[in-house]
């Protein structure tokens, strides 16, 4: 069951983000292996495969998320690229951004303001890091 989890989670992830996802696998699974394989089985392999909302959907909500608690950039990064390649427009990731500041303030939505930026300009120069 578990290895059906991984499998499917790791689906999941890459299908949000290729990039991301191997960087993400690069940078922890030999550091901390059990959070690497709870976050891949738990987070996309359970929660982001549930039925009741398309992945587009998800990633917008996911970066709304994030923006709000504005201590996770690197996490916002990921999920921006995400919805960008899930079908988000540049348009929607950045107002649901800006929409955060009526709800967690404007320092929240200018830092996620500036995360999009930096995905849109690696975007637009073909790098992604």
């Amino acid at each position: 069951m578990s290895e059906d989890r991984f499998e499917r989670g790791w689906r999941r992830i890459t299908e949000i983000d290729q990039p991301g996802a191997e960087a993400f696998r690069d940078g922890v699974e030999g550091f901390a292996p059990d959070l690497y394989r709870d976050t891949v089985e738990f987070v996309y392999g359970d929660v982001l495969t549930r039925p009741g909302l398309d992945l587009k959907t998800r990633e917008i909500a996911t970066v709304a998320a994030l923006t709000a608690l504005g201590n996770a950039r690197s996490q916002l990064r990921f999920h921006i690229h995400g919805a960008l390649n899930v079908g988000c427009t540049r348009h929607e990731v950045l107002e649901v951004i800006s929409q955060m500041a009526v709800y967690a303030g404007y320092p929240a939505a200018l830092n996620g303001i500036s995360v999009a930026r930096q995905v849109f300009e690696e975007q637009d120069s073909g790098k992604q890091s």
